[in-house]
């Protein structure tokens, strides 16, 4: 049974920012490349929410790379996936926040 999952504010936000980078730097056919890979990585976390890495074992948030640069983090709650954050790999790693 798949779980639900729930969007952040921050990660709707960083998903805008991304998908509107991504359309003005490399155009449309770049911008709906990504959309779709993130939500068929999305429905493959839903269906199994543990694949993901821990990343930090106190709070229980996992990680998952989506494309070479971008992960995504998450929890998992009440059968529930939370979804927290959308991360560029390129950044310092101490950016992350979670």
């Amino acid at each position: 049974m798949a779980l639900e999952i729930i969007w952040s504010k921050r990660a709707e936000k960083k998903f805008d920012k991304i998908t509107i980078y991504l359309n003005d730097s490399f155009g449309k056919s770049t911008t709906q490349s990504f959309v779709r890979k993130v939500f068929q990585s999305l429905d493959i976390l839903a269906e199994f929410p543990e694949i993901g890495t821990v990343e930090n074992q106190k709070e229980n948030i996992r990680g998952l790379t989506i494309m070479k640069n971008i992960n995504i983090f998450y929890m998992i709650h009440d059968k529930k996936i939370y979804l927290l954050d959308f991360f560029d790999n390129r950044q310092n790693p101490s950016k992350k926040r979670f």
